[in-house]
């Protein structure tokens, strides 16, 4: 199955009577959209919220009334939520093909499927579609009462104020040594070769720009390439039409993600421009990684061997645009602050000020973004921590920061991680 897919495996007392797939929908599927009435442009948006039924297997030894559209109508009331859990997005609309050659489509029937048409006969092969003279008809089945409504929504939603950062693509070190793409080059593609239409270099290059730009997430990455031009597109390697957002899921999916934070980490902070301004340590728990990163429904119910522990990482982002430019994983055997050195690590921040929360006011760390990394900090100091907070208000620290110069006041950072000591 391509692309984004969800594997069903159905019990009767145990035993098991039927196999179900749903995967990517169809990219042509002129009945469909006929019923759907939705143009080119909004489909490319919205394509991502359809799902294909492309297999459903009721074992030939079973028998049981009315069983296949029972088995169809257990598995739709729970597809959505499913695909919200697993992929992050719902879905409103089920679709799927019947050879009338062979069947009739019954059980579609029986569980309220609306059959739309049929096609002209057409199978892809490779990049075409040839005649094959075997006609389907084509069933739907809402899995949302505005199914319609979510599927036809208009092809840009307004924005949040101030939208995207504008981004000089131009003057980006693209190629050449040291560039993006010599980056990008050794980043090993896991995707599957069928049904690829966007070279990897290109995805993860318009990754990083929108990022840049100021994208938050897959939707707003895919949302960043839609609006640039064919110009701006062909410079970051893409000759074909803007990557969809499924196709920007696929791919971080499978790609190696330490190793592109290795790898483009650095060269997102040089242009970033990060001397005199703040980077910022945070931890966080990533929300419904407890599971890991199973894709199978029943995989997750029959894995037996306890539940994974949620992935915790400590990022590095830049004040202001929010970009992170640097994150570690944190073992469940550790905490943040043994990872502070490996995050930093490979980042220039020489003039930068670093900023953390309470659980990072360490002596070690300061000394680390001091002595070594050459830049400045700005860490909180609470009541766990009463001696150092009790020096701090004896040196009148509001009035006078240790590291002020020529009589300037100000919030600045220690420049010698061992003033306090000093005095």
């Amino acid at each position: 199955m391509v692309g984004e897919s969800i594997r069903y495996a159905a019990f009767l007392a145990g035993e098991l009577v039927a196999l179900l797939g749903f995967g990517a929908a169809s990219l042509h599927n002129r009945p469909r959209d006929r019923q759907l009435g939705w143009d080119e442009a909004t489909k490319k948006r919205n394509l991502h919220l359809v799902v294909n039924n492309v297999r459903f297997l009721m074992l030939p030894w079973i028998r049981g009334h009315n069983l296949a559209s029972r088995v169809l109508g257990a598995t739709l009331r729970r597809l959505s939520r499913d695909w919200q859990a697993v992929y992050g997005h719902r879905v409103v609309l089920a679709e799927t093909f019947v050879d009338t050659s062979r069947f009739l489509g019954t059980c579609y029937r029986a569980s309220n499927w609306l059959c739309v048409g049929e096609t002209r006969g057409f199978s892809k092969s490779g990049y075409q579609y040839r005649f094959n003279g075997r006609p389907k008809s084509v069933w739907l089945y809402p899995l949302s009462r505005d199914f319609k409504k979510d599927l036809c929504a208009p092809l840009h939603e307004p924005r949040k104020e101030g939208g995207f950062m504008i981004l000089d693509v131009e003057r980006l070190p693209l190629y050449g040594e040291g560039g993006l793409f010599e980056i990008l080059h050794g980043i090993p593609d896991a995707r599957k070769a069928r049904g690829i239409r966007h070279k990897i270099e290109s995805l993860l290059a318009i990754a990083v720009c929108a990022t840049l730009a100021g994208a938050r997430s897959i939707t707003a990455i895919a949302e960043w390439a839609a609006e640039q031009t064919r110009e701006t597109l062909k410079m970051l390697g893409s000759k074909r039409r803007p990557p969809s957002e499924r196709t920007f899921r696929r791919l971080f999916d499978s790609v190696d993600v330490e190793e592109l934070d290795r790898g483009t980490g650095e060269w997102v902070a040089r242009q970033q421009q990060l001397a005199g301004d703040a980077l910022a340590i945070d931890g966080k728990t990533l929300r419904g990684s407890r599971d890991g990163d199973s894709r199978s429904t029943q995989g997750r119910a029959e894995a037996g061997g306890g539940r994974k522990n949620a992935v915790h990482l400590l990022s590095a982002i830049v004040h202001g645009s929010g970009t992170v430019v640097a994150q570690v994983p944190v073992d469940v055997k550790t905490n943040e602050i043994t990872q502070v050195k490996p995050l930093l690590e490979n980042l220039d921040i020489a003039g930068v000020v670093v900023t953390a929360d309470a659980l990072h006011t360490q002596k070690d760390t300061a000394t680390y973004i001091v002595k070594e990394k050459h830049a400045d900090y700005v860490f909180t100091v609470k009541d766990n921590q009463a001696t150092l907070r009790q020096d701090i208000e004896d040196l009148g620290l509001d009035a006078t920061p240790p590291s002020a110069h020529h009589g300037r006041q100000g919030p600045r950072a220690h420049r010698d991680a061992g003033d306090l000591d000093k005095h």
